[in-house]
């Protein structure tokens, strides 16, 4: 997934170059700046994530007010229309997430409540930050970062058994660094965040690490 979006992203950029190229040699003459240019820097990498993330959800609704403001600067709608349809659309999206989330990856929500009494450890981080390093026996977690921000280092820890970890961002980022001879599965319910898995598999994995997080303006991060 990681190659994937890095060689959309890297296309965009080759065609985006190829007509500044252009333009400068007097080859053709094609304006990027249109009205509502900007709004691209929403619609692309929402696009992206839609494509490639484990979260959807955050990124539909992103990629919805992208196109909507796009589609306001070029005068085929007005913005009082685009306030007036902004919480609903949310409100609808997340509405059918919930309408929807148990009917889809049944298997994934039930290992998820098999491991919830598993989970011992409750870290949280209120306007603040914290490092935590686990270098001896991990059996799960949760962690609720709140305008703040907490690092969870387990490359060192000893994962003897499939764990859960669960998170919290409100307006805070989580980072999570996992041993290499893991796998990691998501489960994400996020508005206008997400969670972004960088973990590469080595084909060797012993154990999984489920992460179902819950974001609002926060993120978590998967290395």
């Amino acid at each position: 997934m990681k190659n994937t979006k890095n060689i959309i992203i890297g296309i965009i950029l080759v065609i985006i170059g190829i007509i500044l190229a252009g333009n400068a040699l007097d080859l053709f003459d094609i304006n990027l700046f249109f009205d509502g240019w900007w709004t691209l820097f929403i619609i692309v990498p929402c696009l992206v994530g839609i494509i490639n993330d484990d979260d959807k959800k955050g990124n539909l609704i992103g990629f919805i007010i992208g196109l909507l403001l796009l589609l306001a600067c070029q005068h085929i709608i007005n913005f009082e229309i685009i306030w007036k349809l902004f919480v609903p659309i949310i409100i609808i999206i997340f509405g059918l997430s919930l309408i929807f989330k148990n009917s889809v990856n049944k298997e994934l929500n039930k290992k998820i409540k098999e491991l919830d009494n598993k989970s011992k450890e409750n870290y949280t981080s209120t306007f603040s930050s914290q490092r935590i390093n686990i270098d001896d026996e991990f059996k799960g977690t949760t962690i609720n970062a709140i305008f703040g921000g907490v690092t969870l280092d387990l490359r060192e820890a000893k994962i003897k058994d499939d764990i859960l970890i669960e998170t919290s961002s409100i307006f805070g980022g989580i980072d999570i660094y996992v041993p290499k001879d893991v796998k990691v599965i998501v489960k994400s319910n996020s508005i206008f965040g997400g969670v972004t898995n960088k973990k590469e598999s080595n084909g060797k994995n012993t154990h999984t690490i489920y992460i179902n997080a819950s974001c609002l303006f926060g993120g978590v991060d998967i290395k």
